[in-house]
């Protein structure tokens, strides 16, 4: 079951930090059928993580992408900077748990996958989970409610 809205795409970006694992997102992605765009960087040459953090919490922002997937070494960088977007709810996850509780109690519509801590095929794991991960609502929508937006 996927949560979000399939006719939009995924919006997906990292630093040098995070290019190898969003490229190997971007290959999951294509697997699962789901439109995605790619928002860089395109290499692992030191760059900086606003200059891609921004356009990705636009596109989820301004209703033209389903939800947002966000890389850089740590996760911080790039949850820090979504979060001031309107209507952003940016998570950092580096575990399944944390991407279903992020979904479950947070109504998280970013990941922010901390690169340099996440091995091989964890990532695709905590996409997956985030993706079919409902908001449970309840006592947690007066939460969500209070964050300013």
């Amino acid at each position: 079951m996927y949560v979000f809205d399939k006719s939009l795409p995924v919006a997906i970006g990292s630093d040098h930090a995070g290019f190898e694992r969003k490229e190997d997102l971007i290959s999951f992605l294509e697997g699962e059928n789901l439109p995605y765009k790619d928002f860089g960087t395109h290499s692992t040459d030191s760059v900086d993580y606003p200059d891609f953090a921004h356009p990705v919490a636009s596109a989820v922002e301004n209703g033209e992408a389903a939800f947002g997937i966000l890389l850089c070494g740590s996760g911080n960088g790039v949850a820090i900077t979504a979060n001031k977007h309107h209507g952003i709810r940016a998570a950092i996850c580096w575990g399944e748990e944390l991407a279903a509780l992020a979904r479950k109690h947070n109504n998280a519509n970013i990941i922010c996958i901390p690169a340099r801590f996440i091995r091989e095929g964890d990532a695709e794991k905590m996409i997956n989970i985030f993706m079919q991960t409902p908001f449970e609502g309840g006592r947690h929508i007066n939460r969500v409610n209070k964050i300013p937006c």
